[in-house]
This record gives C-alpha cells, sequence and structure tokens, in this order.
C-alpha cells in the first residue's frame, strides 16, 4: 500500500474522529473509528510523522517517489492529530476547573493526604502500553458468586485489593460494565479506575450480570441490586466499609448504575430480597444513558428507545408499555433523596448523545439536595477511558480526586455529634 492510500485511510478516520457524523445510522461506524482515533491519536501523529519521513528520505530515489500527494495527506492528518493531541492535554486542566467549580478550590485541603506531583502527572509508560490494564500493586479475588440460582458467569464479581495490604474498613467502588445491555464482562472496563483506587486503599468490585436480549430488562438492574445487597453483606470480609458504597458504570453501565443509585428502594427490582439495602453514597456515570424513555423527545434517545431497546432489551412496545420504560429512565428517577452524583460524558459522542447528560445533570440540579458534579469533555467519545491514554488517564485522576474528597467530607459528617449529642457520645 502506498503512502498514499495509507494516508487517505488516516485521514478520513482523523475527520470521523474531529467531526463525527451524529446521523442515526452512522452512530455505530462513527464511535468505531472516532473512539480508537482519537484516544490514539498521540501514536498515530507518531506513526504519520515517521511515514512521511521515510518517503522523504528513505524512499525518494525509487520512482514514482516522493509521493506530494501523499505527503500533502499526511500533513492534513498530522494537523488533526495534532490537535486531538492538544485537546487530550487540555482536559487536565478543564477537569480540574470542574471539580474547583462544583467542589470549590480548596477541596484537596479536606484530605490527610492529597495526592502528590507524582500522583497527577502523566508518566510516559502509561501511553506507550495502551491496553496493559494490570496492576502487579493490585491483587483480584476472581469469580465469587453473589447470587444463587443465576448463570454461574453472569452472577459472579471480582474483588481488587492493594496487593499484600491488610485493610479495615476500606471505601468500596463498585464497577458496572457496559455492552448495550446485551455483551460485555466484569473483566474488560473500568480497570484503569478500579487499580488506581485499589492502589489508593480502597476495595473495588467488578460485577457481571444477566444480558438481554435472553434476559430482558429489568434482570440487568436486578443483578445490579443483588451485587450490592451481596457487597453490604459480606465486604467487610475483603477489608471494605459496606456502609460506603459508590457505584460507577460507562454506557448501559452508566445507566445501571444510576438507575440502581436513585432507586434504592424500589421493591419490585429486588425479588426476594426486598429488605436489603442497595442503596449507596455516590455515582459516578461515564457515558450513561439516562433517557431510556425518550422524555426529552430527542431523535437519537427516541430511535435508540424505538429501534433497539424494545425490540432487544425490553421486550416490549414502547408505545402501548410506555410507563416501564420511563421507569428505567434515570432522568424520570431523581428525587431530592438522590445520592451525590459525578457525570463525565464526551461531546463528541455518537453512541449516547451528550444532551443526555446534559440533561440529567440538569435534572439533579433541579431536584436533588446533594451534590452534583458534571465534566463534559470536549472531543471525547464513547468508550474514552476504557484503555490508557491521555485523557482517559487525566479523567480517571480527576475522579480519583473527587472519591477521596467525597469519603473524606462523608466520614467528616459522621464524625460530627448530631442534634442532642455531645462529641462524645457521638
Amino acid at each position: 500500500m502506498s503512502l498514499r492510500h495509507r494516508q487517505v485511510l488516516v485521514l478520513a478516520q482523523t475527520v470521523n474522529a474531529l467531526r463525527p457524523l451524529r446521523s442515526v445510522g452512522a452512530g455505530v461506524p462513527a464511535f468505531v473509528g472516532g473512539w480508537m482515533t482519537s484516544e490514539l491519536a498521540p501514536q498515530l501523529l507518531a506513526a504519520t510523522l515517521l511515514d512521511a519521513t521515510a518517503e522523504v528520505t528513505y524512499r525518494r530515489h525509487r520512482p514514482g517517489h516522493p509521493d506530494r500527494v501523499g505527503l500533502g495527506l499526511a500533513a492534513l492528518s498530522a494537523l488533526g492529530l495534532g490537535a486531538m493531541v492538544r485537546e487530550a492535554l487540555r482536559s487536565a486542566r478543564r477537569i480540574e476547573s470542574t471539580l474547583d467549580d462544583g467542589l470549590g478550590a480548596d477541596y484537596l485541603d479536606v484530605l490527610e493526604e492529597p495526592p502528590s506531583a507524582s500522583d497527577l502527572k502523566l508518566h510516559l509508560r502509561e501511553l506507550a502500553r495502551p491496553f496493559r490494564l494490570t496492576d502487579p500493586g493490585v491483587e483480584v479475588v476472581r469469580d465469587v458468586s453473589y447470587v444463587p440460582g443465576v448463570e454461574a458467569r453472569r452472577g459472579r464479581l471480582d474483588v481488587y485489593r492493594p496487593a499484600g495490604v491488610e485493610l479495615h474498613g476500606a471505601p468500596v467502588l463498585v464497577q458496572v460494565h457496559g455492552g448495550a445491555w446485551t455483551l460485555g464482562s466484569k473483566e474488560t472496563q473500568g480497570l484503569l479506575l478500579m487499580n488506581r483506587m485499589a492502589r489508593r486503599g480502597w476495595v473495588c468490585v467488578a460485577l457481571n450480570y444477566r444480558l438481554a436480549p435472553k434476559h430482558p430488562f429489568p434482570a440487568q438492574v436486578v443483578d445490579v441490586k443483588h451485587a450490592l445487597a451481596w457487597v453490604r453483606e459480606h465486604v467487610a470480609e475483603y477489608g471494605g466499609d459496606p456502609d460506603y458504597l459508590v457505584l460507577t458504570g460507562g454506557s448501559a453501565g452508566g445507566h445501571l448504575a444510576a438507575l440502581a443509585a436513585l432507586t434504592p428502594h424500589e421493591r419490585a427490582w429486588q425479588p426476594g430480597f426486598e429488605d436489603a439495602d442497595t442503596s449507596v453514597a455516590a455515582c459516578v456515570p461515564f457515558y450513561g444513558v439516562y433517557d431510556v424513555g425518550g422524555l426529552t423527545g430527542d431523535k437519537p434517545a427516541v430511535a435508540m428507545r424505538d429501534d433497539f431497546l424494545g425490540p432487544k432489551v425490553f421486550q416490549r412496545d414502547p408505545v402501548e408499555d410506555r410507563e416501564i420504560f420511563e421507569q428505567a429512565s434515570p432522568l424520570a428517577r431523581v428525587t431530592p433523596e438522590a445520592p451525590d452524583f459525578f457525570v463525565l460524558h464526551g461531546s463528541a459522542d455518537t453512541l449516547v448523545d451528550v444532551r443526555q447528560a446534559r440533561a440529567f445533570v440538569a435534572r439533579l440540579r433541579e431536584v436533588s439536595r446533594a451534590s452534583v458534579t458534571y465534566a463534559e469533555l470536549p472531543g471525547a467519545h464513547h468508550a474514552f477511558e476504557v484503555f490508557s491514554s491521555i485523557r482517559s488517564q487525566h479523567t480517571v485522576r480527576a475522579v480519583e480526586r473527587w472519591l477521596l474528597h467525597h469519603r473524606a467530607v462523608w466520614s467528616r459528617e459522621r464524625l460530627q455529634p448530631g442534634p442532642g449529642t455531645t462529641s462524645a457520645s457521638a
């Protein structure tokens, strides 16, 4: 393949990443190319520059070389890829500004051990091997059954802990994987965040759940709640604090995390364990689906409901059974008692339009009495934090800081004496 042909492909992917098609039918193809291109922009930029350099130096004496058209295409690709790298580098400042605005410029002052400069610094090794998602400092207890009677593989969870460390009363993060409610597994998502928090002394739990279409909704949220009940009862055995649970997840996992966080007393979704406590202290959904019912009238949300969720996931008619879709929409389940939320979404997401996140955050801020933090990342596509990149590393570090702050504030409030008590009795 010639330089010209290679660079036509690279330029097409670059343009798609920068200006993805947003029509309903183009969402998935635009995501596949845009996601990888935007997060691997530094590597693709280096490869493009090497390709062009080789054309000018090593291939110049061959017939038809140097390929001036190919070099022009490479220059355009390099400009676009460079713009994406710049945007990813700016994400650190943007997210920090979000945290300052939402929590206060002095939000780290409540921490006994704030992240050091080294903790916040991006290391080259984290970018050189983007798909290396294991951490030797973290031990994983795999395939723990959390519910009897469910398919063996789907009713299991993994527990992440700092290796060789005795824990007691550690904060707990529960991760729900995505995959359009029809695929995915606990081993493939949320790993950057779980490894980072485990190194910080947290206990992290990643769960599988039953998948559609074999198991229509609400099987998925029932399983998430069953896992929460199990964590509440058993996480102390792994050093975790059963009183402090935070839910997180991406895409369909972001939907399930948000929905479970907002409905701790939904007895219909807790069959056989109706009285179990499935409440959480906070929720951190990434690029979640919040408008399952098409409540906003937004065309992408309505199309997702009618063309995919109805026939594949719910196996219900969204017109005849509209109430079921509304009940499954986090947007419709916000109450004053909602837990604290940190919502993250990319502006270039073609699978779940960013307008869903904006509407959900607006509803939370209108109704909830809890804190609401929202980070909208310019240029970020769906699944932007699945593997290691400039943006994902900065994002994970920001979520780490938010979680550490939240835990510190929660602990301080628990220690404060209530009305009619003294400090000693508290």
